[in-house]
């Protein structure tokens, strides 16, 4: 084995450990935001008897297996969340870092890395807050804006005026949306993360990326229909769509964009 291929195999394990430890904190965020409590001041604690945890419990996924998915102390049972969202996390940072390499090749640099794997993160905590909560942290939002301004104007200052645009036509589309159908198809929540998609993807992708949210949307509510886990009249949360159309989008935006051409072009 070459030196260089244990390099990369070391690179592969430090990116998955590290991103079980991002999702660790994700958990923290997912469940404090909505709940407007201190994510800094606060240690980690028990929801249901509240006792501070120790250090060792809160190993990411190992912990939750020792313990057999039970608090230590009020042994009352923990979400399967924690595990999943870490061990999630570790996964997405994983296929980021694969896929930048592929994307850029020997042109990938710590600071193009760190950026995406912080959105992927963000994106991450977006999409598991409005599946449990139904709420989309400002928070999160305006720290993705600042990040991605602060980004594009460091190594992409050339498109930010037209990914400005992008953002501001999304958020109106999804403003009328949420006029047209009075808050009951969308809330202001999607409307703000609209934006957000709009300045970090930039056209053509936010194309890409709000017909995908759509089109998944509608096959996933077709489905819970079906099965009878919801009615005609039911709502869903639209964010996670959003999400995902998002992360699909910046690894394989211009695949499906070109894809849209040639389908529309015959």
């Amino acid at each position: 084995m070459l030196i260089s291929d244990i390099f990369n195999y070391m690179n592969l394990i430090i990116i998955f450990l590290l991103g079980l430890s991002i999702g660790s904190f994700l958990n923290v965020l997912i469940d404090r935001l909505p709940a407007g409590e201190s994510i800094w001041i606060d240690r980690s604690h028990c929801d249901s008897c509240r006792k501070t945890l120790n250090w060792y419990d809160l190993i990411p996924v190992i912990s939750f297996i020792i313990l057999q998915r039970k608090c230590r102390n009020c042994h009352k049972k923990i979400s399967w969340q924690y595990p999943l969202v870490e061990a999630a996390t570790g996964l997405f940072f994983l296929f980021t870092y694969v896929s930048m390499i592929r994307i850029t090749g020997t042109d990938l640099t710590v600071p193009h890395l760190i950026y995406y794997l912080i959105l992927v993160a963000s994106l991450i905590a977006i999409f598991v807050t409005d599946l449990k909560y139904r709420i989309i942290p400002d928070q999160i939002l305006i720290f993705l804006t600042i990040l991605t301004v602060v980004y594009q104007f460091i190594y992409f200052p050339q498109f930010i005026k037209d990914n400005l645009i992008s953002g501001i036509i999304s958020l109106l589309f999804f403003l009328m949306l949420v006029i047209i159908t009075r808050g009951k198809g969308m809330g202001l929540g999607d409307v703000k993360l609209a934006f957000v998609m709009g300045l970090l993807l930039g056209f053509p992708k936010i194309i890409v990326a709000l017909y995908l949210s759509f089109l998944t949307g509608a096959v996933v509510s077709l489905i819970l229909i079906l099965i009878h886990k919801k009615s005609m009249k039911s709502t869903i949360a639209f964010g996670p769509f959003l999400v995902f159309s998002t992360l699909t989008t910046i690894f394989y935006g211009n695949y499906f964009w070109q894809l849209f051409q040639k389908i529309f072009t015959l």
